[in-house]
């Protein structure tokens, strides 16, 4: 079966940046969601930041695996919470954003919650990292709401769209 693709809502950030992006009053008529996005933290001093994930507004029962690497070398991680590691911050490359996706099968149903996503921050001067996030919400209530958040506030310029994907 062919799926289609419908944008429930896009987030571009102005110019006084924004300390969340917020997806609220998700309808339960989709089969999956996807998250598609570019992103900078436009105050946290540092080349990387990462981007923190909340289902419902709640901050339980939540963990991540993350495999990353930079080209010379790779690793993995766990950790409790949910994130979108590796945007860049406020001393990476000016104007440079990363971009990704994340993938939230069965959202609305009554299992846990899994999404899977992939990011890659642009920094032209100093290299790259690309890393794989699969995340976990152990809870069985339907996601109403996607919240992100950055160690600082996204920058200008950044923009994510919340895509519903219904089976045509």
């Amino acid at each position: 079966m062919a799926a289609t693709y419908e944008a429930i809502a896009t987030v571009d950030v102005g110019s006084s940046g924004a300390v969340s992006i917020d997806f609220s009053s998700i309808p339960a008529t989709y089969t999956d969601l996807v998250l598609k996005f570019s992103l900078r933290d436009g105050t946290y001093a540092s080349t990387l930041s990462t981007v923190y994930l909340t289902f419902n507004n709640t901050t339980a029962n939540r963990s991540t695996r993350w495999l990353f690497g930079n080209g010379t070398s790779a690793g993995s991680t766990s950790a409790s919470g949910m994130f979108l590691p590796n945007i860049p911050g406020n001393i990476a490359t000016a104007s440079t954003f990363g971009n990704g996706e994340l993938y939230i099968p069965n959202y609305a149903g009554s299992n846990n919650k899994s999404s899977s996503g992939d990011v890659v921050p642009e920094q032209n001067s100093t290299g790259t990292y690309m890393s794989l996030i699969a995340n976990l919400w152990s809870d069985t209530a339907a996601i109403n709401q996607i919240t992100l958040t950055a160690d600082g506030t996204f920058a200008q310029y950044s923009t994510a769209t919340l895509y519903g994907i219904k089976n045509s």
